[in-house]
């Protein structure tokens, strides 16, 4: 599913790309505004939010990488436990990651989540949480394989 998300986003990104170059010419706050409603709209298709983000100055004007990283998925904001350990899901993004750390995260106020960070840099990670996950690095086929991996067995979601 998380294949067919991406996929489906990039299409739409690239359907508007004419709109979204002129947008980043003229005002970029407004092709932001622009790229958001994209990923919204294409998220609302799965039942999920979907958010394309841009942590660093500069990024968005890269737009070959569109959908192809730094994605939010909010699955259940209602949620705040993981249906399954999270030493499952550290053990699930070694043995798909393969050398990447991973880490307890955001555990306060009742609250769960994981990290796994790639190349020992903290920037290039996936953030994972009850209700969502946030990837904050480029989709390899081994990233595109742990979110799939994701969707199926921590946020029960089924291709339909």
């Amino acid at each position: 599913m998380f294949q067919e998300i991406i996929v489906d986003l990039q299409n739409a990104l690239k359907s508007n790309f004419a709109q979204i170059h002129f947008l980043l010419k003229k005002n970029p706050a407004m092709a932001y505004k622009e790229i958001t409603e994209i990923g919204k709209s294409v998220g609302k298709k799965y039942g999920i939010n979907l958010l394309v983000n841009f942590p660093h100055e500069g990024k968005i004007e890269n737009f070959d990488m569109y959908g192809k990283q730094d994605l939010s998925l909010l699955i259940d904001m209602e949620r705040k436990k993981f249906p399954i350990t999270r030493e499952i899901i550290k053990e699930k993004a070694i043995e798909i990651l393969g050398e990447v750390e991973t880490e307890d995260a955001y555990m306060y106020e009742d609250k769960e989540g994981v990290r796994i960070i790639f190349n020992n840099n903290k920037q290039d990670k996936i953030d994972i949480l009850p209700h969502s996950f946030h990837i904050w690095y480029e989709f390899s086929d081994s990233v595109i394989e742990f979110c799939e991996w994701l969707l199926e067995d921590v946020y029960l979601m089924k291709n339909t």
